[in-house]
């Protein structure tokens, strides 16, 4: 009674050391290698782990683990897709016992005075194979049935972690193919505007969210520039952020000067009340004047960059944002000269956490780019010198500079 009861003991510790040692991450070879080596050390095996990518796919060798690789060895290795052979000695991808999806059940033994070996499926209970542990014991004995268990356990419990990785993938693709779905090309401006514009998205795992710039071709060589940011994060404010961008497209069309164009935006979407506010920017460029009109909803102002590089915040009157029904946007001309370069940004570029946004905004306009930068120029520079990769929000910045036609 004592020696099973200590077998029972050394069963417990093993399956919580499976559980400290098993799926520590998403990533899927890692888990492989992570059941392994497990598995190596436990049963003093050769253990082979091939996986499945899509059913009827033939198989791949994920990860492999001799005895000594959980002794301080090599350690758990991957094998190159399509190097998987069979469970007892058949061909590559082939399998014993049947099972669906070339994927064999559990198979003890082997041909008699062969090696110990046992396959089992790569599965949770009754769900679909993910692929096959077989595990090989050269010069011992037999496995027993705490072993057995040890073994299922250790099994379960990756593919477990394996099919959560893959649907947490999924769902991601899922999300991604639907943003980009939300995410049109900006229009195109009037050909005597050069612009250049960019968008980050926050973290790693977003493709857009509520920031978005637009630029609208209008009559008599003028173009309408655009930059706004939809309040809130994730793919709820993408939604709404295109919501708001078709509906200043069908607007900017009737060729209102920008701050009726925000008056009819603002009482468009004040009467969706699941609407989210927005700010945003208007820029009315007209190159044969040489001058730019502003509206702004709620906005930080925008930023000219002259001939030689430095740069001026322009000073503008910030009505309401979007949504509130309000209205009192106000225009703004200023000119805008041959070399300048205009850039109109959301708050990701300059916002730092518990920073002034005076501050922020005085980052931007101590500034010093290149003289006689293009937009392109001008928004890879104010892109890298503010370190906006890193920044918590999402940013939006575009460019645009009047085209200098040459004298006939």
């Amino acid at each position: 009674m004592a020696e099973r009861d200590e077998a029972l003991l050394n069963r417990a510790r093993a399956l919580e050391q499976a559980i400290a040692e098993i799926g520590t991450t998403l990533d899927e070879t890692t888990t492989c290698r992570e059941l392994a080596a497990f598995l190596a050390g436990h049963l003093h095996g050769s253990v082979t782990v091939d996986l499945l990518d899509e059913p009827g796919d033939p198989v791949r060798r994920a990860a492999s683990a001799g005895p000594t690789d959980a002794d301080g060895g090599s350690g758990a290795s991957g094998g190159a897709p399509g190097d998987a052979p069979g469970a007892f000695g058949g061909a590559p991808g082939s399998a014993p016992g049947g099972a669906p999806g070339g994927v064999p059940s559990s198979v003890p033994g082997g041909a008699p005075g062969s090696a110990p070996s046992l396959a089992v499926p790569l599965a949770v209970h009754d769900e679909d194979p993910l692929g096959t542990v077989i595990v090989t014991r050269h010069g011992g004995p037999r496995f027993s049935a705490d072993e057995v268990a040890v073994l299922r356990h250790a099994v379960r419990l990756a593919a477990r972690h394996l099919g959560h990785a893959r649907r947490l993938a999924a769902t991601e693709d899922t999300a991604l193919h639907l943003q980009r779905a939300l995410v049109a090309e900006p229009g195109r401006p009037h050909p005597n505007l050069e612009i250049a514009g960019g968008y980050l998205p926050a973290g790693p795992r977003a493709l857009v969210g509520g920031d978005w710039f637009e630029t609208v071709r209008l009559h008599f060589g003028r173009s309408l520039l655009v930059v706004g940011d939809v309040m809130g994060h994730g793919l709820d404010a993408a939604v709404d952020m295109n919501a708001y961008r078709t509906a200043l497209r069908e607007v900017a069309a009737t060729d209102l000067p920008p701050h009726r164009v925000l008056r009819h935006l603002d009482s468009v979407v004040a009467e969706d009340d699941a609407r989210r506010p927005a700010t945003c920017l208007l820029v009315q460029v007209d190159p044969a004047r040489g001058a730019a009109t502003f509206a702004n909803a709620g906005h930080l102002p925008p930023v000219v960059f002259a001939a030689d590089g430095s740069a001026e915040l322009v000073d503008l009157p910030v009505g309401p944002p979007l949504g509130t029904g309000v209205g009192g946007y106000e225009p703004t001309t200023r000119s805008l000269a041959p070399g300048e370069n205009l850039l109109i940004f959301t708050d990701g570029l300059v916002e730092r956490r518990g920073e002034d946004i005076d501050v922020s905004l005085a980052r931007l306009a101590a500034l010093r780019l290149p003289a006689d930068s293009g937009p392109e120029q001008v928004v890879e520079e104010v892109l890298g010198r503010l370190d906006a990769h890193h920044a918590e929000d999402d940013v939006a910045v575009l460019a645009a500079r009047v085209r200098v036609r040459p004298e006939s």
